[in-house]
């Protein structure tokens, strides 16, 4: 999922967080190497959307909350606030699961990827209707550039491939990126200040896991037997994806220059169509691989905040540090604390906090 913010959405943190041992660039880049293959163990489970939402996250569970243990001795039990928030934005993410399942099986893995990395757009939109963060002019101008590309990547203006369905896939991707955005929300406005990265993302999983448990029980196409060939593939990507890629990106995206954080945004998407490619043989035409550099690149300017520099997140003064840490990289603080207000365009800066698909 790529959505950058300033400090950490799924804690509201200041942002003061040691780093982790190791090459934060290879951390990261291993990260986004494990969710760009989301979509293609999806479409290679064919296990159905509420199905594979469900199995994703409860195969993930045990190793999960291993960590989570482990992290809560080592740094104490977080606030009940922030446990509940975790669970409730879980729920947020299991319709965001579901939906983007929908949208591959609808034009494709790579294409539905870049269709679900509109997140960005949503959070300044409700950012801005709900509190008051007015989105910079630029933003709103490369609004409809990045609508524009939706339309060509989806195939609606163009050529596609047969069996595709495009107008499907842009209204799932979208209804994806809503249902991220709200994941997004809901865990910057009810989290508190915590160093935890596990415990988090255990609570979220377990709350996806009911989610979509029954949303497959509502809409009657849960599988709680998809066969060992499905089952497989699911148990990959819960440990590449939930787990692993979630965890190695969290880790490192706070020491790494805004520059290189940027990049993560689209780099995400860029090998999705790639695998997909090599591995599942799907062919978009000219116009969609076009859409979708005109997707990935109005959303990393719409992102950038005016007059912006180099950031890091090691900088050494405190102010700077919470100001650069990313959306979803949890960072110490010595009294839980309430996310600061922001402008829009502040929440848009280029420090993917969930970095793209991050939870897919």
């Amino acid at each position: 999922m790529s959505v950058p913010y300033r400090e950490t959405v799924i804690t509201g943190n200041d942002g003061r967080r040691a780093a982790a041992p190791g090459n934060p660039v290879l951390r990261a880049g291993l990260g986004a190497a494990c969710i760009s293959a989301s979509g293609i163990l999806v479409q290679l489970a064919g296990a159905g959307a509420a199905t594979t939402a469900l199995f994703r996250c409860v195969l993930a569970l045990p190793l999960l909350a291993a960590l989570a243990v482990r992290e809560q001795r080592r740094l104490g039990p977080r606030a009940l606030r922030s446990r509940l928030g975790a669970v409730a934005a879980g729920l947020a993410l299991s319709a965001d699961l579901v939906l983007w399942n929908h949208a591959i099986a609808a034009v494709g893995a790579g294409i539905a990827t870049v269709l679900g990395n509109l997140q960005v757009v949503f959070v300044a939109l409700a950012a801005w209707l709900l509190f008051g963060e007015r989105p910079h002019r630029r933003f709103l101008l490369l609004l409809p550039v990045v609508l524009a590309g939706v339309v060509l990547v989806s195939g609606l203006a163009g050529p596609h491939a047969a069996g595709l369905r495009p107008a499907a896939g842009v209204v799932y991707g979208v209804a994806t990126s809503i249902a991220y955005a709200a994941f997004l929300l809901i865990l910057r406005q009810t989290s508190t200040a915590s160093p935890h990265v596990a415990g988090p993302l255990a609570e979220a999983t377990a709350g996806a896991a009911g989610g979509a448990l029954v949303l497959g029980l509502l809409f009657g196409s849960l599988q709680l037997a998809p066969g060992w060939h499905a089952f497989w593939w699911l148990l990959i990507l819960a440990i590449s994806s939930q787990t692993m890629g979630w965890l190695l990106i969290t880790s490192s995206l706070p020491v790494l220059p805004a520059a290189v954080a940027s990049l993560l945004l689209l780099l995400q998407p860029a090998a999705a169509m790639l695998l997909a490619a090599v591995v599942l043989g799907e062919r978009p035409s000219a116009l969609q691989i076009a859409g979708a550099a005109v997707v990935c690149g109005g959303i990393l300017a719409a992102s950038r905040v005016p007059g912006g520099g180099r950031e890091a997140a090691g900088s050494a003064a405190p102010e700077a540090a919470a100001a650069a840490e990313p959306a979803s990289a949890p960072a110490a603080a010595a009294d839980p604390v309430p996310a600061p207000r922001r402008s829009a365009d502040q929440a848009l800066s280029p420090r993917p906090g969930t970095v793209p698909r991050s939870a897919r």
